[in-house]
């Protein structure tokens, strides 16, 4: 039950991608939305009430000059809706304007106190006969119409309902306008979102036609050059890397077949023969069938796990000069002299490659160079460059037909044979693995291999990283493997 309830969607996430944008669209913009119209009435509201604070100061001010002045007359003289009193020292009224009571105070005692010292009152209106909130404020002056100059406050209200009317009609605007806005807003973005999505589901529609039968399949690519454009050439690029990854499987598989089937077909031919003519099977023969035919299946096996990451590189200083002359020895049967270049007392050149893996590199151009060569094949090695692009530059020279230059990048696809190598002559042949291995190995080190005329004959260079470490060992073929 536990397990079930984990593997649920929430209901947010079964929502389409467009739901969800108009979703967080249109709430973002609800909030955003009414905090500013609650923004703005604040804002206008306190606005108001200090234009109210500041007509009631000044309307204070001046009643204060005629006090100051001793022309002090028994109506206050007002206008803008205010209502003024002068209030003495023993809490009695002197002079009030129109409409105010002459009689009793606007403020008791304590009140009185809090607006001489600067405070602002908010009272009922109900006290002048008025309907809403009252705002009050005083200035303390001395009357110049006593003889002593006795000090006297003046008191001014002012109304708020009139002045704050227009901040609630606002205030009512944006309640019954705020809910339209947002639903056109969210509509708008439906639309929108329909426009900018529809792109997304054609590559969705043309993702669901691929088959992968046809090579020439590919996303609909929209003319905006936006996320989306880059999105589907991108998928188109990872198609074409797939379509080229996929036919090249293909052509291996079928090339694999027909380089097995050649071996496999010779051993039973021979069987055949010998078991219709009753004589022992030639045994020499079918052992360098078979010996060919594991040859080919130990190519097969390494370049396969090439392709899938199978092969591990264990770099470690190696001198390749060492290297190069035990490789070198294990060829001292074959049918041209193979030398290598150097005194043997000379300095080591160390490179950082994995002994085992440079073993086959250098066995398999050793092998492909001896079955050209027409009298010598010969090694060397020696160090190119100098700080960071310093690097160890191994070399086998044939004096062979050579390859031309227009077949150079050729050589290093797989199964490939130049038309003098599909002869077979001179012990066989090879299976067009060699150099395809070579490459492959050579670009797991993080080196290269370059194709050079040597007049005669072919010199291959391969480029591999330069150590400054001890020699730890020149390596042999690995067991492992």
């Amino acid at each position: 039950m536990s397990g079930r309830r984990q593997g649920r969607v929430p209901s947010w996430r079964r929502l389409s991608l467009r739901m969800r944008l108009i979703l967080l669209g249109t709430l973002g913009l609800s909030v955003g939305l009414a905090a500013g119209g609650a923004a703005l009435v604040t804002i206008l509201g306190h606005a108001v009430q200090r234009g109210i604070d500041a007509e009631a100061v000044d309307t204070a001010n001046d009643v204060a000059a005629l006090v100051s002045a001793g022309a002090l007359p028994e109506v206050v003289p007002v206008t803008g809706g205010h209502t003024a009193q002068v209030i003495d020292a023993r809490h009695r009224v002197l002079a009030a304007s129109i409409g105010a009571d002459r009689l009793v105070p606007l403020l008791n005692p304590a009140q009185l106190d809090a607006v001489r010292s600067g405070d602002r009152l908010t009272l009922d209106a109900s006290r002048i006969g008025e309907t809403g909130s009252l705002r009050v404020v005083a200035v303390s002056v001395r009357y110049a119409g006593t003889p002593d100059g006795t000090p006297v406050t003046v008191v001014v209200a002012r109304p708020t309902a009139e002045a704050l009317r227009n901040v609630a009609t606002l205030r009512d605007a944006l309640l019954v306008t705020y809910p339209l806005l947002v639903a056109v807003l969210a509509a708008l973005g439906w639309r929108v979102a329909g426009a900018v999505l529809r792109p997304v589901e054609s590559l969705r529609v043309g993702a669901e036609r691929i088959t992968g039968t046809d090579g020439d399949e590919r996303l609909p690519v929209p003319p905006s050059r936006d996320e989306v454009h880059r999105l589907a050439t991108t998928l188109n690029d990872m198609i074409d890397r797939l379509s080229t990854a996929r036919n090249r499987q293909r052509a291996f598989v079928a090339d694999a077949a027909h380089e097995l089937r050649s071996p496999l077909a010779a051993i039973r031919t021979q069987l055949e023969i010998a078991e219709r003519l009753d004589e022992p099977a030639p045994v020499d023969d079918l052992l360098a069938d078979v010996a060919r035919l594991t040859r080919l299946v130990d190519d097969l096996l390494l370049l396969a796990r090439t392709d899938g990451g199978g092969v591990i590189v264990r770099p470690a200083p190696v001198d390749l000069r060492e290297l190069l002359e035990n490789v070198a020895e294990r060829h001292a049967t074959a049918r041209v002299p193979v030398l290598v270049d150097g005194e043997p007392e000379a300095e080591p050149v160390v490179a950082l490659v994995d002994p085992f893996l440079l073993h086959r590199v250098v066995a398999n151009l050793l092998d492909n160079a001896v079955r050209h060569a027409a009298g010598r094949v010969r090694l060397a090695v020696a160090e190119e460059g100098t700080g960071a692009d310093r690097h160890v530059l191994l070399m086998v020279t044939d004096d062979g037909p050579g390859i031309p230059a227009a077949d150079r990048a050729r050589v290093f696809q797989r199964f490939t044979r130049l038309d003098e190598a599909r002869s077979r002559d001179r012990g066989g042949g090879g299976s067009g693995l060699g150099l395809a291995i070579v490459g492959e190995l050579v670009r797991l080190h993080g080196g290269r291999v370059r194709l050079r005329d040597a007049g005669p004959g072919l010199r291959v260079e391969v480029l591999l990283p330069w150590s400054e470490s001890p020699v730890r060992g020149s390596g042999s073929p690995d067991p492992r493997r």
